[in-house]
Parts: C-alpha cells; sequence; structure tokens
C-alpha cells in the first residue's frame, strides 16, 4: 500500500445503501416514458445535472454509472463520442440501436453489450420488475451524450435544453 493510507482506499468505496440518485439527470428523464433513476458511482460521466455528484470522484479512464427503471421506461436514443458498456444487473433490458430504436438486443442478469461511439442506443426495462443496469463510459472526459433530433425536439417543446457546460435548463 505505498504511498496510500487506508482511510484515503477507503474514500474509494461506494455503498450501495449510501448512493444518491437523481430523477432529472437527463433531459429525457422529463418525458414519462424516459423515466428512470440514475446514480453517478465512478465520475459524473455525461450527466446532465450538475448537482448529481459521483461517490467516487477519481474515473481516469472510465464511468461508471447504475440506472433504475420501471418496466417499460428507460433512456432514449442517444449517442456518445466513447465506448459505452451495458452490464445488466437485474430484470430484462433491450437495449435499442438505431435512430428510432429499430433494432434491439436483449441483455439478461450478468450479460454486457458494448456498443461503440457513434451508435445511437437507447435502454428499455423489458421485464415486469423494477430493474438495474450497470453504464461504463469510457475515457476520463467522456463528453456529453448526444440525443436524437426527436427528443432534442420534445425537450424544447417542454422549455428543456442542456447548455454549453453540459447541465440541463428548465426555461418554464
Amino acid at each position: 500500500m505505498t504511498g496510500f493510507s487506508m482511510a484515503s482506499l477507503l474514500a474509494r468505496v461506494a455503498r450501495f445503501k449510501e448512493l444518491r440518485s437523481s430523477s432529472e439527470a437527463f433531459v429525457d428523464t422529463r418525458i414519462p416514458e424516459y423515466q428512470r433513476e440514475i446514480y453517478n458511482i465512478i465520475g459524473r460521466g455525461v450527466t446532465e445535472d450538475a448537482d448529481l455528484e459521483p461517490m467516487i470522484a477519481d474515473n481516469r479512464d472510465f464511468n461508471l454509472t447504475m440506472m433504475k427503471a420501471d418496466p417499460g421506461k428507460g433512456s432514449s436514443q442517444h449517442d456518445h463520442e466513447t465506448i459505452e458498456c451495458f452490464v445488466a444487473l437485474s430484470g430484462s433490458w433491450a437495449v435499442t440501436l438505431g435512430m428510432a430504436g429499430e433494432e434491439e438486443v436483449f441483455l439478461e442478469p450478468f450479460d454486457v453489450f458494448s456498443v461503440p461511439p457513434g451508435v445511437m442506443r437507447g435502454l428499455r426495462n423489458a421485464g415486469t420488475e423494477p430493474a438495474h443496469i450497470l453504464a461504463i463510459l469510457g475515457g476520463t472526459d467522456p463528453g456529453k451524450a448526444t440525443w436524437s433530433p426527436h427528443i432534442n425536439e420534445r425537450a424544447k417543446q417542454l422549455g428543456l435544453f442542456v447548455n454549453e457546460d453540459g447541465d440541463l435548463v428548465d426555461t418554464r
């Protein structure tokens, strides 16, 4: 443990029961079918909620986020500048692919799917109970989510947009 104290190592533990979530972490979470809880575990990732601090700030080379969604809910179509890996923790998940989610890959607990940069993807809890899934984004700075034009238009109608810093702004 050269150079590390036990206290500094314990600061790198994220206890599930202590995780704080946001139901407004992204522009699409205000749209009913995309309501979900986002937990920043390591790094901020691409979260658009400036108040959602990660449990572990040191995010060199990757960011780790957990999502909880009710059946039929999840994230809308978006892409990233880096690889995004999904690991289903519970339930059944559909990873929707393409601009309108026209293709699907289903994940069961502990299945992993690595989505390359530039591929539009979304998530939907395809099960019958609330479920959790992990998202791992590559890079210390994974950039921001690029939302499908459909989501950007719906957000605009709701008075929402993402500012230059990547934070969600509600103009209502």
